[in-house]
This record gives C-alpha cells, sequence and structure tokens, in this order.
C-alpha cells in the first residue's frame, strides 16, 4: 500500500479496497522499522494517527456519498507548524518538551480533508537553515544516507522519499520547501503568498507559507487543494479556489507557453546545470515558446533578505539564560537582529518589496521561468556548516542562490525532478510562475513528468 500515490490511495480508501486503518499500520510500522537511521520524525503519533483512521474507516463503512477528498490518507506535518496535543519543539533543545495546544490553520484543514496525521518531521531550528541538523539529529537523504536531505523542511521530504509518508506538510520561507524536495527527487510547491493561512503564526513580512511535497505532480496539487484556506487576521489573502482546483490543473494540457530559463553559474555542479538543460530541450520538444533571460544575481536580495531573516529567527520568544542552547546558526541570526533598529527593520522590508518589483517586472514577458533548483547536488551532512556562522550563511545562499527569491515576489514556484546521477542522486528544477497561478505551473510540471515516463 505505500507504493501507492496519494491519488490512488484516496480513490481505494473510497472504493472500500484499502483500509485505513490497515493503511495507518502499515505506515506506523514501516516509520518504527526505518525512522532510526533516516532521522525524518521527531514524533510519532501512533494513537492519534489509529484512532483517525478508525474514524475514516467507520465514516467509509456508513455509505457516506460525499467522502472527505483525502478520507483516510495519512500524511506527516513539519515540526515548525502546531499540532494540537503532539511535540512542538521547533527544531530546537528550547523547546524540547513543549506540546502544542490547537492546531494550526492548515492541520484543521487537511483533517477536514480526512487525512490522518502521523506525526512530526525533523526541522531546521526555527526553519532557519536549509539543511536539517539539529540536536535531535539529521534528516538524512533516503537515496545516499551520508547526505541531507536539506532543509528546513528535511523531515518532510525524508519521510516521502523514504516511503514513511504517501505525502508531508512543509513551509518554505527562502526554498525550504523546494530544496529539500529537489535534494530527494520528489514535488515541493510553495504557494502564492496568501494562498495558506500561516494561523495561529504571524506573517509579519511575508515570506513563509506551508507548502505540499510528495512524489508525484498531482499528489503535491491534491495536497495543496487540502491546504488552501485563508483565515481573519491573515495579513495576505487570497479568495478561496472551488474544490479540486489545483488536481485538476495537473491534468489540463497547459497550451504554449513563454519560458524563461536563467542560467546557472559555471561553477555550478554539471548535474544540475545538465537537469535544466535537459528540461529546457525537453519543453521545447512539448513546443513551448523557450528564450534565455536575464539572470538575478544574489547580491540583488541579499542584504534586505539578510536583516529581514535575522529578524525572523529573533521573533521566536526564548528566555534569556536558554540563549546557549540554540545551535551557533541561529545565535547569529539573533545577535545581528538585535542590532537592528525598527528604522533598520523597516526599510529592509521596504527596499524588499521595491527588489520584489524588480525582479518581477525583469521575467514579466514569461509565463514561467525556468532554473536549476540548487547549484550543487546534496551535500555531505555537515558539509554546508562552518565554524562561522556568518559563512555557513553563505555555503547556503551559494547552494540555492534562486530558491529565495520568490518568497521575495510572493509569486508560487515548485520543483520537480529532472534527472538522477548515475550514484543514483537526484536533481531537480525550479519553476516559477506568475502571482496566483499555480495552475500553469501544476500543469507544466504534470506534462514534463507525463514526457518523462
Amino acid at each position: 500500500m505505500t507504493d501507492l500515490t496519494l491519488a490512488a490511495l484516496a480513490a481505494a480508501v473510497r472504493a472500500r479496497e484499502v483500509s485505513p486503518v490497515e493503511l495507518a499500520e502499515e505506515y506506523l510500522a514501516r516509520i518504527d522499522r526505518d525512522n532510526d537511521r533516516i532521522g525524518a520524525y521527531l514524533a510519532v503519533d501512533h494513537e492519534g494517527a489509529l484512532a483517525a483512521a478508525r474514524e475514516a474507516e467507520a465514516l467509509v463503512r456508513s455509505g457516506v456519498r460525499d467522502l472527505p477528498m483525502l478520507c483516510g490518507v495519512p500524511v506527516s506535518v513539519k515540526d515548525t507548524c502546531p499540532v494540537k496535543g503532539l511535540r512542538y519543539t521547533a527544531g530546537s533543545k528550547v523547546f524540547a518538551d513543549r506540546v502544542a495546544e490547537v492546531d494550526a490553520a492548515v492541520v484543521t484543514q487537511v483533517r477536514r480533508a480526512g487525512m490522518v496525521v502521523l506525526g512530526k518531521t525533523n526541522a531546521a531550528e526555527f526553519g532557519c537553515s536549509s539543511y536539517t541538523e539539529t540536536v535531535f539529529g539529521a534528516a538524512r537523504n533516503p537515496h545516499d544516507l551520508t547526505r541531507t536531505a536539506g532543509g528546513s523542511s528535511g523531515g518532510a521530504a525524508a519521510s516521502v522519499a523514504a516511503g514513511l509518508a504517501p505525502a508531508a506538510h512543509g513551509s518554505d520561507g527562502g526554498g525550504s520547501v523546494r530544496i529539500p524536495a529537489a535534494c530527494c527527487g520528489l514535488v515541493g510547491i510553495k504557494p502564492t503568498r496568501g494562498r495558506v493561512s500561516p494561523a495561529p503564526g504571524p506573517d509579519s513580512a511575508g515570506l513563509a507559507t506551508a507548502g505540499p511535497i510528495a512524489r508525484t505532480v498531482a499528489d503535491a496539487a491534491l495536497l495543496l487543494d487540502a491546504m488552501s484556506t485563508v483565515r481573519p487576521g491573515d495579513t495576505h489573502q487570497l479568495p478561496p479556489v472551488p474544490a479540486g482546483h489545483f488536481a485538476n490543473s495537473a491534468e489540463r494540457d497547459p497550451g504554449r507557453l513563454r519560458i524563461g530559463v536563467i542560467r546557472g553559474s559555471a561553477s555550478d555542479d554539471p548535474w544540475c546545470r545538465r537537469a535544466c538543460e535537459d528540461t529546457v530541450a525537453l519543453l521545447a520538444d512539448l513546443g513551448h515558446d523557450v528564450a534565455y533571460a536575464a539572470p538575478t544575481d544574489p547580491d540583488d536580495y541579499r542584504e534586505e533578505f539578510a536583516v529581514v531573516w535575522s529578524l525572523l529567527a529573533c521573533s521566536v520568544p526564548v528566555p534569556a539564560e536558554r540563549e546557549q542552547d540554540l545551535l551557533p546558526l541561529t545565535r547569529w541570526l539573533r545577535e545581528k537582529a538585535r542590532g537592528y533598529d525598527a528604522v533598520t527593520f523597516m526599510s529592509a522590508l521596504v527596499s524588499m518589496q521595491a527588489t520584489a518589483r524588480r525582479i518581477a517586472s525583469r521575467y514579466d514577458r514569461f509565463d514561467v521561468v525556468l532554473s536549476s533548483a540548487t547549484a550543487a547536488l546534496p551535500p555531505l551532512v555537515g558539509g554546508l556548516v562552518d565554524d562561522d556562522p556568518a559563512q555557513t550563511f553563505e555555503n547556503m545562499l551559494e547552494f540555492h542562490p534562486l530558491t529565495p527569491l520568490a518568497n521575495i515576489t510572493g509569486q508560487p514556484s515548485l520543483t520537480v525532478p529532472a534527472l538522477r546521477t548515475p550514484g543514483g542522486l537526484p536533481a531537480g528544477v525550479l519553476l516559477t510562475g506568475r502571482y496566483g497561478a499555480e495552475t500553469t505551473l501544476i500543469s507544466v510540471a504534470a506534462q514534463l513528468e507525463r514526457a518523462k515516463r
């Protein structure tokens, strides 16, 4: 059963071909068997998952005609997101014993869709890094356990790639869904700003949003349908979409698109460059108008992004006596933030908004912009970390120089697998679309996926 896609599982449950209880039991058994070597989960909710599975099974047996769209299908939730009654560490030793008192809005949404929460996945401390290596252990890449699963949603991606969940909730403030998806050979979607409510958390900078990680484009789109919601008080809100809106777009032909290609640097890994080049050729063969576009230098956004990123790290309340328990990168970011005043922060936000408009206008003649998802293959565990946290931060930006752009502009962006090296390591490509146009991205990504079968 764990080989089936999210969509296939949902259909099998509705047809009573698969028991939600047996499905939950099988995933829980796999987690118990494999999680210690992969580091995907920080907390596994055996009791809660089985209780939810029994409720789903009773609903199916009752003969209700309009079952929730993902009734009885398991999912994992990133540990920077609260799930009522479960451990909620945000990847930090400081909160090792914290238990969430409420469900986040996105968790409420997946429960309403009938999904069974298996547990909480390993995440970078406060979501601050593009690797997942904390005091609780590293999230390892199931394709090569010596390498990172990426971050900050590393545990989420590892849970899907290792078959410990059919799909996963992640969150993305600078690439944190798309980077681990690329590292693990998966599909990851960063939705448009305002598509998924951050409640009960704040959204002070508009950089971060929840997003799905899955094995196929259709599965990621289906989970995005389940996750999408707005709540009163959200800073950014998009109108609700009809049920099945994103899943249906995975089945539609995208039509002929104008696709701009951002070339990588000459120093990028050859396999990452090849992933982009092969995808360019395939898109042209599929009939799209493909042209090379002006590159974006990370220096275009680095300064203001670093200011806002450090202030977001500092916005998490930590008792003064517990600062020493934070990881070096987190401490460094928070120390930097304390050196800024309110004027500096507001100036950085204003500058970042101007940067967003400049970047978006640079590519406004294209329907989709394509680039390599990362500049290098998944590094070894510990490979991005330097004794100097400032250098660690630079290492991260060099590893994924283009993923933060969509967080700054608020545009939708997704990662799809492009190739595997002879050693089995995945390399992915990044597709970024117009504001609010996830359907276009999903349609063309699904088209690419079909063309590679």
